[in-house]
C-alpha cells in the first residue's frame, strides 16, 4: 500500500496526523490528507499545521456549524467524490469524530480499505456520540491499530477476530460467518504518546500562553464534550466543580468558542480563569507547567499521563481504563461534590508514571511500516 488518503478534521486527529505523516515519508508511503472542516477556528485547526509542520491538506471541505447528521452526511458526500478521483489504495482514518465515520464509510461504500488508528475504544455509553462512531469505523475497517490490551479485549469481545493475511480485505467477504468479524488487528500503541515525547523537546521554545498567565501555579482544565455542554444541569455541575477547584488553587480553561457562547446563553459565570484555545505547543507547555488536568476529553486524559499529572475526568466512563485502575484518573462526572473529592484525593496522590502504557513512542513507526507492507 503505497497511496493513503487520510481523513482529519478536528484538534486531536492533527496531532495524530503529525506522527504518521512524518514516519510514512520514511515508508516511502504517498499521503494525501482531507481536511473536513470539523474545527473551523483558526486557533483550533490551521495554527496546527503550521505548527507542527504537517504537511498541508490536499484537500479542504470547509464542512462545520450543523448538526451531526448534515455535517456527516456533507462529508460521506465530498470524501466520496475526492476519493474517485485519487484511487487511493488505502483511507486512513483517526478516532471517533463525525470525520472518522464519514471518511470510514465513504471508503468501504468504493471498497477501498480503511484503517482505523485508535480502534478498540470503548466507552459503553451510546449516548456520546463519539461511541456510535468508533464502533462503526471499526466494523467497516480492514486493519484496526489499537493503542492498549484493553482495546484488543474489547474487539474480541465483539467478535472480532484477527487474520493475518496480507490482503486487508481479503477475508471481508466471509463476514459474518459463524458470528466471527475477520480483520487485521494489531496492537501498536498510542500515537498521541508519539506526539506528547517528539513536541515537548520544542516546546519550551514556542510555548507563550503558559508566560502570560496571572498565576504561576495552576489546575487546568477543558469541557467541549456536548453530554457536558449542552445538558444545562451537567454544565451547571462541572461550573459549580471547576469553581470550587479555583477557590483552593488557580484553575486555568481554554475556552472552546462554542462552550463560551453556551456558557453565556446559560448564565453561568465561571470564576474560574478563562482563554482563547490554544495551540500544541501552547497546551504542551499549559500541560508540563500544571498541577492537575480535570477535563472531558480523551486525548487530554492520556496527555496528563504523559506528562505525569494526575486527571479528574468530568465523564461517568472512559475509554482510557487502564488509567482508572492504576489510580492516574479519577472519574468524577458532572457533580461538584465528586469533583471535589477527586480533587482532594488526587492532589495528595503519590504515582509512579514510568509505566509503560502506550508504546512509549513507537506506535506511529509501527503502523507506517505495517501499512507500506499491505
Amino acid at each position: 500500500m503505497k497511496r493513503i488518503i487520510t481523513i482529519v478534521g478536528a484538534r486531536p486527529q492533527f496531532v495524530k496526523a503529525a506522527t504518521l505523516s512524518r514516519e510514512f515519508s520514511v515508508a516511502g508511503i504517498d499521503e494525501k490528507i482531507i481536511h473536513t472542516g470539523q474545527h473551523f477556528d483558526a486557533n483550533m485547526s490551521e495554527v496546527f499545521f503550521t505548527e507542527m509542520e504537517i504537511p498541508q491538506p490536499a484537500y479542504r471541505l470547509d464542512i462545520n456549524g450543523v448538526g451531526h447528521g448534515a455535517m456527516t452526511g456533507r462529508m460521506l458526500e465530498g470524501i466520496e467524490k475526492i476519493l474517485l478521483g485519487e484511487k487511493p489504495e488505502g483511507v486512513l482514518v483517526y478516532g471517533d469524530t463525525n470525520s472518522t465515520l464519514a471518511g470510514a464509510l465513504a471508503a468501504a461504500k468504493l471498497h477501498i480499505p480503511v484503517l482505523h488508528v485508535e480502534a478498540g475504544l470503548r466507552s459503553f455509553n451510546m449516548h456520546m456520540p463519539e461511541e456510535i462512531n468508533r464502533i462503526l469505523t471499526d466494523r467497516i475497517s480492514s486493519v484496526l491499530f489499537c493503542p492498549t490490551d484493553a482495546a484488543l479485549k474489547n474487539l474480541a469481545a465483539e467478535g472480532f477476530v484477527n487474520t493475518a493475511g496480507n490482503d486487508p480485505g481479503s477475508d471481508r467477504q466471509k463476514s459474518g460467518l459463524n458470528g466471527a468479524i475477520p480483520v487485521r488487528i494489531v496492537k501498536n500503541g498510542d500515537v498521541m504518546q508519539d506526539a506528547a515525547l517528539f513536541y515537548a523537546r520544542k516546546a519550551a521554545g514556542k510555548a507563550t500562553v503558559v508566560k502570560q498567565l496571572p498565576v504561576s501555579r495552576f489546575v487546568l482544565a477543558t469541557v467541549h464534550r456536548q453530554e457536558n455542554t449542552d445538558d444545562p444541569s451537567n454544565l451547571k455541575g462541572i461550573v459549580e466543580g471547576l469553581n470550587a477547584i479555583h477557590r483552593q488553587v488557580p484553575l486555568v480553561l481554554p475556552l472552546h468558542p462554542r462552550t463560551r457562547n453556551i456558557l453565556q446563553q446559560s448564565g453561568l459565570t465561571p470564576d474560574f480563569i478563562t482563554i482563547d484555545p490554544v495551540g500544541y505547543f501552547d497546551m504542551i507547555g499549559l500541560l508540563q507547567q500544571c498541577e492537575m488536568v480535570v477535563t472531558d476529553s480523551g486525548g487530554v486524559q492520556k496527555e496528563a499521563f504523559f506528562f505525569q499529572k494526575h486527571c479528574i475526568t468530568l465523564r461517568e466512563q472512559t475509554e482510557w481504563v487502564e488509567l482508572t485502575e492504576l489510580g492516574f484518573n479519577q472519574l468524577a462526572g458532572s457533580d461538584p461534590v465528586a469533583i471535589g473529592e477527586a480533587f482532594k484525593k488526587l492532589m495528595n496522590q503519590q504515582s509512579d508514571f514510568s509505566v509503560n502504557l502506550y508504546g512509549n513512542g513507537e506506535a506511529a513507526r509501527k503502523a507506517a511500516e505495517l501499512i507500506a507492507t499491505l
